[in-house]
């Protein structure tokens, strides 16, 4: 009985303060937008990443991933068929500073750079459990086909004439070598004086082979 009269009291509370109990239940989704999963709610503010909408324009999205009416709980298999978000962009901004700052000791490095995220803030207007149509993907438009390269038509050639062949060369006649060491100083002094050599006494034997290997 004291629970009972708690749980009234606890709601003539909530209400004086202003507080409507129908949003505690209300309905809500697991939906990605932009690359990023939220939880929303209607009449939530939500910031994403930057989205290609002008402001004041709205916005749809249909990659609902899980939905709670407050009663039933539906999970998509990955999506729910049908269901899907409806937003309205309110504006561009630009998040807060993020410092990133990197650093090797001993090295004499350290690197400082800043990032300001680029988003945009928008508001859910409503939820879609059945019914939503998908907004299709827009299509790429084919570049045209270049065109065949036309087949240029064989070339004539004229015959080549035949260059006359050369003659073939003789073979050069391999000159018979003598080996000269055989002999003695006395012999190649001997040889040497039939050739017409002259100075053949200050001349050794080496110097002789020499000159009538010539």
């Amino acid at each position: 009985m004291n629970l009972a009269f708690s749980s009234i009291f606890a709601a003539a509370y909530l209400k004086k303060i202003g507080v409507n109990l129908t949003n505690i239940y209300a309905m809500y989704a697991i939906v990605e937008m932009a690359g990023q999963q939220f939880k929303v709610a209607k009449d939530q503010k939500v910031y994403v990443h930057r989205l290609q909408t002008e402001e004041g324009k709205k916005v749809t999205f249909d990659n609902v991933l899980l939905l709670d009416d407050g009663k039933n709980v539906t999970v998509g298999a990955p999506a729910i068929d049908g269901a899907a978000v409806e937003a309205k962009v309110i504006k561009h901004l630009r998040g807060d500073k993020v410092i990133v700052f990197k650093k090797k000791r001993r090295k004499g490095y350290a690197v400082k750079n800043g990032h300001r995220q680029s988003l945009t803030e928008i508001v859910v207007e409503g939820i879609v459990a059945k019914g939503a149509k998908k907004t299709a993907a827009p299509k790429a438009k084919a570049a045209p086909k270049a065109a065949a390269p036309k087949k240029a038509a064989p070339k004539t050639t004229a015959p080549k004439a035949e260059t006359p062949k050369a003659a073939p060369k003789k073979a050069a006649v391999a000159k018979e070598v003598v080996d000269y060491s055989k002999n003695t100083v006395a012999e190649l002094k001997e040889m040497a004086k039939a050739k017409g050599i002259e100075g053949l006494s200050s001349m050794k034997k080496a110097d002789l082979i020499a000159v009538l290997s010539k």
